[in-house]
Protein backbone atom coordinates (compact mmCIF):
# COMPACT_ATOMS: atom_id res chain seq x y z
CA UNK A 1 0.00 0.00 0.00
CA UNK A 2 1.18 3.50 -1.40
CA UNK A 3 0.93 6.63 1.70
CA UNK A 4 -0.62 9.57 0.54
CA UNK A 5 1.12 12.69 1.89
CA UNK A 6 -0.42 16.63 1.35
CA UNK A 7 1.58 18.79 2.49
CA UNK A 8 2.24 22.82 2.36
CA UNK A 9 4.51 23.64 -1.18
CA UNK A 10 8.39 23.80 -0.05
CA UNK A 11 11.77 25.49 -2.00
CA UNK A 12 12.29 22.20 -2.75
CA UNK A 13 9.30 21.44 -4.97
CA UNK A 14 10.56 23.61 -7.50
CA UNK A 15 11.74 21.57 -10.26
CA UNK A 16 8.51 19.37 -9.55
CA UNK A 17 6.03 22.32 -9.62
CA UNK A 18 6.99 23.74 -13.00
CA UNK A 19 6.89 19.98 -14.92
CA UNK A 20 3.03 19.91 -14.36
CA UNK A 21 2.58 24.08 -13.86
CA UNK A 22 3.46 25.46 -16.88
CA UNK A 23 1.36 28.61 -16.27
CA UNK A 24 2.63 30.11 -13.08
CA UNK A 25 5.22 32.97 -13.39
CA UNK A 26 8.20 31.92 -11.10
CA UNK A 27 8.00 35.00 -8.95
CA UNK A 28 4.66 33.96 -7.82
CA UNK A 29 5.72 30.28 -6.94
CA UNK A 30 8.10 32.37 -4.24
CA UNK A 31 4.32 34.10 -3.45
CA UNK A 32 2.79 30.57 -2.89
CA UNK A 33 6.09 29.46 -1.05
CA UNK A 34 5.55 32.66 1.35
CA UNK A 35 1.57 32.45 2.02
CA UNK A 36 1.20 28.83 1.81
CA UNK A 37 -1.46 28.84 -0.76
CA UNK A 38 -0.13 25.71 -2.56
CA UNK A 39 0.19 22.63 -1.55
CA UNK A 40 1.98 18.94 -3.23
CA UNK A 41 0.47 16.27 -2.89
CA UNK A 42 3.01 13.03 -2.71
CA UNK A 43 2.80 9.30 -3.25
CA UNK A 44 5.35 7.15 -1.13
CA UNK A 45 7.44 10.41 -0.91
CA UNK A 46 6.67 11.06 -4.67
CA UNK A 47 5.19 14.30 -5.85
CA UNK A 48 2.20 13.56 -8.32
CA UNK A 49 -0.08 16.57 -7.75
CA UNK A 50 -0.15 20.01 -6.95
CA UNK A 51 -3.07 22.54 -5.80
CA UNK A 52 -2.78 26.51 -5.75
CA UNK A 53 -4.98 29.26 -4.89
CA UNK A 54 -5.86 32.83 -4.16
CA UNK A 55 -8.57 34.65 -2.80
CA UNK A 56 -10.64 36.17 -4.53
CA UNK A 57 -12.04 39.32 -3.47
CA UNK A 58 -9.51 39.01 -0.88
CA UNK A 59 -11.78 36.99 1.46
CA UNK A 60 -12.65 33.89 -0.77
CA UNK A 61 -10.68 31.08 -1.44
CA UNK A 62 -10.44 30.60 -5.29
CA UNK A 63 -8.62 27.80 -6.28
CA UNK A 64 -6.76 28.30 -9.26
CA UNK A 65 -5.07 25.08 -10.50
CA UNK A 66 -5.41 21.42 -9.76
CA UNK A 67 -3.41 19.01 -11.11
CA UNK A 68 -1.99 15.68 -11.03
CA UNK A 69 1.05 13.77 -13.00
CA UNK A 70 -1.10 12.08 -16.27
CA UNK A 71 0.08 8.67 -14.89
CA UNK A 72 -2.12 8.80 -11.57
CA UNK A 73 -5.23 10.55 -12.76
CA UNK A 74 -8.91 8.74 -11.87
CA UNK A 75 -6.93 7.15 -9.07
CA UNK A 76 -9.15 9.26 -6.29
CA UNK A 77 -6.03 11.68 -6.17
CA UNK A 78 -7.47 14.53 -7.30
CA UNK A 79 -10.72 14.57 -4.74
CA UNK A 80 -8.15 13.57 -1.74
CA UNK A 81 -6.34 17.00 -2.57
CA UNK A 82 -9.61 18.93 -3.21
CA UNK A 83 -10.70 17.40 0.14
CA UNK A 84 -7.43 18.52 2.01
CA UNK A 85 -7.84 21.96 0.61
CA UNK A 86 -11.70 22.69 1.90
CA UNK A 87 -10.73 21.06 5.20
CA UNK A 88 -7.92 23.66 5.88
CA UNK A 89 -9.94 26.15 4.24
CA UNK A 90 -12.92 25.52 6.89
CA UNK A 91 -10.22 25.25 9.78
CA UNK A 92 -9.16 28.99 8.46
CA UNK A 93 -12.51 30.28 9.03
CA UNK A 94 -14.24 30.74 5.30
CA UNK A 95 -17.18 29.47 4.58
CA UNK A 96 -17.17 29.33 0.76
CA UNK A 97 -15.03 28.59 -2.33
CA UNK A 98 -14.57 29.41 -5.66
CA UNK A 99 -12.71 27.12 -8.44
CA UNK A 100 -13.23 27.32 -12.41
CA UNK A 101 -12.43 25.41 -15.61
CA UNK A 102 -12.95 26.17 -19.56
CA UNK A 103 -16.26 24.70 -20.58
CA UNK A 104 -14.41 22.26 -23.22
CA UNK A 105 -12.59 20.44 -20.06
CA UNK A 106 -13.92 17.79 -17.93
CA UNK A 107 -12.90 18.64 -14.87
CA UNK A 108 -16.68 20.60 -14.67
CA UNK A 109 -17.71 17.18 -13.99
CA UNK A 110 -15.09 16.37 -11.42
CA UNK A 111 -16.09 19.53 -9.35
CA UNK A 112 -19.72 19.04 -9.52
CA UNK A 113 -19.25 15.32 -8.33
CA UNK A 114 -16.96 17.04 -5.20
CA UNK A 115 -20.48 19.39 -4.80
CA UNK A 116 -19.52 22.74 -6.28
CA UNK A 117 -22.55 24.39 -8.66
CA UNK A 118 -22.42 26.46 -11.66
CA UNK A 119 -22.60 30.13 -10.59
CA UNK A 120 -21.69 31.89 -13.93
CA UNK A 121 -18.35 32.39 -16.79
CA UNK A 122 -17.13 34.41 -18.83
CA UNK A 123 -15.61 34.62 -22.32
CA UNK A 124 -12.44 36.27 -23.36
CA UNK A 125 -11.94 37.50 -26.94
CA UNK A 126 -9.00 39.19 -26.97
CA UNK A 127 -6.73 37.57 -29.84
CA UNK A 128 -3.62 37.31 -27.88
CA UNK A 129 -5.78 36.03 -24.96
CA UNK A 130 -8.65 34.13 -26.29
CA UNK A 131 -10.05 31.11 -25.02
CA UNK A 132 -13.35 28.38 -24.77
CA UNK A 133 -15.96 30.36 -21.74
CA UNK A 134 -14.31 30.10 -18.37
CA UNK A 135 -16.79 28.09 -16.11
CA UNK A 136 -17.12 29.39 -12.70
CA UNK A 137 -17.92 26.65 -9.55
CA UNK A 138 -19.04 27.47 -6.16
CA UNK A 139 -19.13 25.59 -3.04
CA UNK A 140 -20.45 26.32 0.21
CA UNK A 141 -17.83 24.98 3.30
CA UNK A 142 -20.36 24.87 6.61
CA UNK A 143 -18.84 25.51 9.82
CA UNK A 144 -19.94 23.23 12.41
CA UNK A 145 -22.47 24.84 15.13
CA UNK A 146 -20.80 24.66 19.06
CA UNK A 147 -23.16 23.30 21.00
CA UNK A 148 -23.48 24.33 24.65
Amino acid sequence: MQKVEIRYLKAADKQFWFCLDKHLPEKEFENKLHTKRAYVLLLSDKPIGLLRYNLFWDNTPFCTMLIIDEEYRGKGYGKQLMTYWEKDMKEQGYGMLLTSTQVDEDAQHFYRKLGYKDCGGFIIDIPKYAQPMELLLIKEIKQESVKV
